[in-house]
């Protein structure tokens, strides 16, 4: 009996082990809703995270004119129950909103990536996976901001 209690030990033991070794960094996210598409972003390990800043752009490809063209819509933040990780949601993303100009009429048209309108900047954290969900048919892009570790001194007047 104690060499079966041995042996029950050592398999949980050895099983929890190799899921500490090789965990799956989606497995607190949750699966993506009918319609919707997980989107995973694994941002590369810096020197000094505080200093950079990540943008979030959802949107789709698209034929535009000569206008400054955008999607409309809000990314969400969320969190895993439990865990306290950040993930994002884009409930929907509505038709474009476009300057007015008038273009020339000889000019073609082409195709350019259109994003969702947003200026938002979060928080760059290389430990967990960048989570977002969007409706099918979406295509998540990203930018990385970095500041300068120098700063400056505001004057007085």
């Amino acid at each position: 009996m104690k060499l079966q209690h041995a042996i029950i030990a050592l398999s949980a033991i050895t099983c929890a082990s190799a899921f500490a070794a090789s965990p799956d960094p989606l497995q607190a996210y949750p699966a993506a809703e009918a319609g919707f598409v997980r989107k995973v972003i694994q941002l590369p390990k810096v020197k000094n995270p505080e200093l950079y800043r990540v943008q979030l752009l959802a949107g789709k490809m698209m034929e535009v004119d000569c206008n400054q063209t955008r999607l409309a819509g809000e990314l969400k933040e969320e969190t895993v129950q439990g865990w306290g990780y950040n993930y994002w949601v884009l409930p929907e993303v509505k038709g474009g909103i476009s300057t007015m100009m008038a273009c020339n009429p000889q000019e073609a048209k082409k195709s350019a990536f259109v994003a969702v309108y947003s200026e938002k900047l979060y928080r760059y954290n290389a430990k967990l996976p960048v989570v977002v969900y969007v409706p099918e048919g979406i295509e998540l892009r990203y930018r990385i901001f970095s500041a300068k570790d120098k700063t400056q001194t505001a004057m007085d007047k």
